[in-house]
């Protein structure tokens, strides 16, 4: 604002923390979307006992792009250490056919950690 403060705007729930960091899942969303396989994706924390939370990407990929494949996640993951700082890259990525959502069509990021 005016007097320099920074103010959240999102939900509580949309910031991870990873080993001390602060990781908003909305901008590593936004990278990703950017990776030509990439349809649609939700990104969540994964509960971990060393780091608190690590980053993991829920991905539906194009029709041309296999799920499943190591070299695939990995060439996401490194796609996403490029575009901004290493320690967000999803450590955890999960390709399925489809993300659960609500009748208004947004993502259910409740229903993806519950699954965890």
């Amino acid at each position: 604002d005016e007097d320099g403060f920074y103010w959240f705007v999102g939900r509580f729930d949309d910031i991870i923390k990873c080993s001390g960091y602060r990781i908003g899942t909305f901008e590593v969303e936004s990278i990703l979307m950017q990776h030509p396989a990439i349809v649609e994706c939700a990104v969540t924390g994964f509960p971990d006992e060393v780091r608190g939370q690590v980053v993991k990407a829920t991905i539906v990929l194009s029709e041309k792009h296999k799920p499943g494949s190591d070299v695939l996640a990995k060439e996401i993951q490194d796609f996403v250490k490029k575009a901004t700082a290493p320690y967000k890259y999803p450590r955890i990525v999960e390709f399925v056919e489809e993300l659960p959502k609500t009748i208004s069509g947004k993502i259910k990021r409740r229903d993806i950690r519950a699954k965890d």
